[in-house]
């Protein structure tokens, strides 16, 4: 995939020892040229996730193989953590305890609302008792000061029917709350509970598996990778000098390193947005256009991203251009050219010279059949 270049350039090799100097002449040609990024990668599933233990503890199950596919909501593994259990078992039992703690015969709503039923009766009759004094008082039958002390008789059982009756609202009010935190203890422990259980949470194939019955787990460890079980792109690196260059709808031909003798058409989906310390390089996918026939995921494959096409670009050998971008005529004159894609062994001249410009070099070396990550195909 890397040998891209292949030109049918025909280069005028006439040698001559002037002051016993070799030089090599040529003249540019125009050609259809193709450019791409080269990136090598491996396949991988769509909607890859990592299927983790939620809880520690030691395997007792596991229910899958690598290769099996799973439906989500599946059981796939079990870890024992009688912890989880005892801690669901009490959650429940308290839970019974505070709901009856909001029944009306519950001893402590019991007791206020007793007290609440003895401080109205109190007041009822004391309320009774003050009207009895005011019309007593009103026919002189009783004195002020006995007056008075009745109706502070009243305020005073006035008061302790407010307390009594805020008490009340009070015990119900802590009941009913430890009967929500006691309800939310519960949900909490029935989901460590149920953390025992691993489920996949989508449907896919097991494509790596990393522990057996028997294994101690903690919370977090991998288990298991599980992606699509039909759809795979791929996962290709690109470099810093290029990642520019790379946009979204791109064309790709991919080939696996598996079946080399055969290439797939790709197209460019996505770049992601930060770089890969572990590669030191960024990542781009690539979906396949044409049907994949061997769905194995992480096989390493070689891809080229087409970044440009160029219709009768003229083109001259590498060697000819100097490194200050000029090249030299026949008559030994320099000349300044506006250069496009530079590969390994062609460059592309966009303005300065002609295709019948002759041009002479004194550098004979030409690396043949090697590209850069950027390369082209010239037809």
């Amino acid at each position: 995939m890397k040998n891209l270049i292949s030109i049918g350039l025909i280069i005028i090799a006439s040698h001559f020892n002037s002051c016993g100097i070799k030089t090599e002449e040529t003249k540019p040609v125009k050609k259809d040229v193709t450019e791409m990024v080269f990136a090598s990668g491996i396949l991988e599933a769509k909607n890859t996730y990592k299927l983790t233990a939620q809880t520690d503890g030691y395997i007792i199950k596991l229910n899958f193989n690598e290769g099996d596919v799973i439906e989500a909501g599946n059981i796939v593994a079990e870890v024992n953590n009688q912890e989880n259990q005892f801690n669901t078992e009490s959650a429940a039992a308290l839970f019974t305890i505070a709901e009856n703690n909001t029944k009306a015969n519950a001893p402590a709503i019991a007791q206020a609302n007793n007290a609440l039923t003895l401080a109205k009766q109190k007041l009822e009759s004391d309320s009774i008792q003050l009207k009895r004094y005011k019309t007593l008082f009103s026919k002189k039958s009783v004195s002020q000061l006995e007056l008075e002390n009745q109706t502070l008789q009243y305020n005073t059982t006035k008061a302790n029917y407010i307390s009594a009756l805020e008490n009340f609202k009070l015990v119900k009010q802590q009941a009913e709350q430890q009967l929500i935190s006691s309800n939310a203890s519960q949900n909490i422990s029935k989901t460590l509970f149920s953390n025992n259980k691993i489920k996949a949470s989508v449907s896919g194939r097991i494509y790596e598996k990393f522990k057996q019955p028997g294994d101690y787990v903690k919370r977090g460890e991998v288990i298991a990778t599980i992606g699509n079980a039909d759809e795979l792109y791929a996962k290709v690196n690109i470099d810093e000098n290029n990642i520019s260059k790379i946009k979204i709808g791109q064309e790709a031909i991919i080939q696996l390193n598996t079946t080399k003798e055969k290439t797939y058409k790709g197209r460019v989906t996505e770049i992601l947005p930060s770089f890969d310390i572990a590669s030191q390089s960024f990542l781009c996918k690539i979906e396949f256009l044409d049907k994949l026939d061997f769905k194995i995921a992480g096989t390493q494959l070689q891809s080229n991203i087409v970044i440009g096409k160029h219709k009768g670009a003229l083109l001259i050998p590498r060697n000819f251009l100097d490194f200050d971008d000029k090249v030299t005529l026949i008559n030994k004159s320099k000349v300044s050219v506006k250069t496009g894609f530079i590969g390994k062994d062609w460059i592309q001249i966009k303005s300065g010279i002609d295709d019948n410009t002759k041009l002479i070099t004194e550098n004979l070396s030409i690396n043949k059949g090697v590209t850069s990550e950027v390369g082209a195909t010239i037809k």
